[in-house]
């Protein structure tokens, strides 16, 4: 293998020393180079020809995102309003009061609320609840200050940060920024150490004939590169993210930054978890086989026996709920039945079960499945967003303002609601936003009934909405096929907007 240039120096350079290994720095002042793209290059063909051996040692290195830098010079969003609410007395720390003063903006005012709460400062019937010992509240928003002042001096290894810390702030968005660091070392192999000190002979390497060139003599006996004439210039893509992922990432993100925590769950369920929990009566149409993929392994899953008499109770009479029920039978063998579930609602239905008592703000964005044929409008494998809050104030202006804000973020300003019906929730609604003048509906929500809620123990309000990913990807990209999403045209991929 022919060395270049740059690979003789470094070779030259390190036989000054056999034994050593070589950092960055020793090798480029050795060599009197000031660009280390010239030691990656030369290295990489020393190692390709086998005259040194490369180590590397690679560290995580976390720094302030624009966020942070944000919050660096300005406070912590919970620092601000912690002390804004520190000075208040009690009659005086209501949303209104804090939207209204100089602690938090409208919008930061929102987010505060899950920070607030994380903390343990929640928002009761409009106003913040300060407990009477405050000091662990104090206590963390001192760690995550000091976490804030420690990067703001300079990139930190991961190693060496609290995990906890970072991965809260991982999960806010442009808090912290992450970036690989490689260091590497060289060393001389035995073959580098025996070349011939002849065969480091530096020569005039040509790329392109210039009339410079021609005028001196170097020319005739330096080194031509060859050109086919014949090649095809290539076109040049950048790497990206499929539309579908960068949305899902999108979409991620403005949940997480409207201070919802993201929840997943099985592909695989039982029809009890599926439908029996959302009140779906057992002779409904989409428990068909039409829609639904029913299972041959597992045929049937086995239920707590407790929950199964639950769902019984509710369907057939309304159990303590206030409500008649179904008025018909119930069978435990169909609730049993293994499928692919219909909707990411089950994920929401099973965290609520697990953590009735708990408020709680949380997203799923997830595959679903359902017998549907194939066109330019439905497809039997497609993806669901799905959120809920539970809390004492939940109500339907919240859903409302809630999901106004979520499409606001997306970049639809102009956002409508109207009446609608589904099983599981009463009021229900349908969401529409407008698109090149027309409204499209995009998703359903409502509250959820109390047979669905009570039987779970939620003793709280639970908003609840569900909406389409391909739908909405469609409206983003401007698709009037959703067959589009999938196909693998890179020709398309690379005319697709970055999302």
């Amino acid at each position: 293998m022919e060395l270049t240039n740059n690979a003789k120096r470094m070779l030259r350079a390190m036989r000054a020393d056999p034994e050593r290994t070589w950092d960055l720095d020793a090798i480029l002042e050795a060599t009197d180079w000031s660009d280390q793209a010239h030691v990656a290059g030369a290295g990489g063909g020393l190692d390709e020809a086998g005259m040194v051996v490369i180590s590397e040692q690679r560290t995580n290195l976390w720094s302030l995102g624009p966020e942070g830098e944000a919050a660096a010079e300005s406070g912590l969003l919970e620092a601000r309003v912690w002390e804004w609410l520190s000075a208040r007395d009690e009659g005086s720390r209501g949303m209104r009061d804090l939207q209204a003063s100089e602690a938090a903006s409208k919008q930061e005012a929102g987010i505060s609320v899950g920070l607030l709460k994380d903390v343990g400062v929640p928002l009761v019937n409009g106003s913040f609840s300060v407990p009477g010992n405050t000091a662990a509240i104090e206590a963390t928003i001192e760690m995550r200050t000091e976490f804030i002042s420690a990067l703001e001096a300079g990139s930190i290894a991961e190693a060496d940060l609290d995990g906890g810390l970072l991965d809260h702030f991982r999960g806010r968005k442009g808090l912290v920024d992450s970036e690989e660091r490689v260091a590497r070392t060289w060393r001389l192999t035995a073959r580098g150490i025996a070349i011939d000190d002849e065969e480091l002979e530096e020569i005039l390497h040509v790329a392109e004939i210039t009339p410079d060139l021609l005028q001196g003599e170097e020319w005739r006996t330096a080194d031509f590169k060859p050109y086919d004439v014949d090649l095809p210039a290539p076109t040049p893509v950048g790497g990206r993210a499929h539309p579908m992922q960068a949305l899902i990432e999108r979409i991620r993100a403005i949940f997480l930054e409207m201070g919802f925590s993201e929840i997943d769950g099985d592909f695989v369920q039982s029809a009890g978890w599926n439908m029996d929990a959302l009140f779906i009566p057992q002779d409904h149409p989409a428990r068909e086989m039409q829609d639904t993929f029913y299972l041959d392994e597992p045929e049937s899953i086995e239920l707590a026996a407790e929950r199964v008499a639950q769902w019984a109770d509710v369907h057939e009479s309304g159990g303590g709920t206030g409500s008649t029920g179904w008025g018909s039978g119930f069978s435990e063998e169909t609730a049993g039945k293994g499928l692919l579930r219909t909707h990411t609602t089950v994920n929401t239905i099973r965290y609520l079960a697990d953590k009735p008592n708990e408020p709680c703000r949380v997203f799923g964005i997830g595959r679903v499945f359902r017998k549907e044929s194939i066109d330019r409008t439905h497809l039997p494998e497609f993806h669901q967003i799905e959120g809920i809050i539970m809390e004492p104030e939940a109500s339907l202006p919240m859903l409302v303002t809630t999901l106004k804000t979520f499409y606001e973020k997306m970049g639809y300003p102009e956002v409508r609601v109207r009446p609608a019906y589904f099983p599981y929730t009463e009021p229900s609604m349908e969401v529409e936003v407008k698109w090149r003048g027309e409204w499209l509906e995009l998703g359903g929500s409502g509250i959820f009934r109390p047979e669905v809620t009570e039987p779970l123990g939620c003793k709280w309000p639970v908003c609840a909405w569900g909406m389409g990913l391909e739908r909405l990807a469609m409206l983003v990209l401007g698709l009037d096929d959703i067959r589009q999403l999938y196909l693998s045209e890179l020709d398309w991929l690379s005319r697709q907007p970055i999302l």
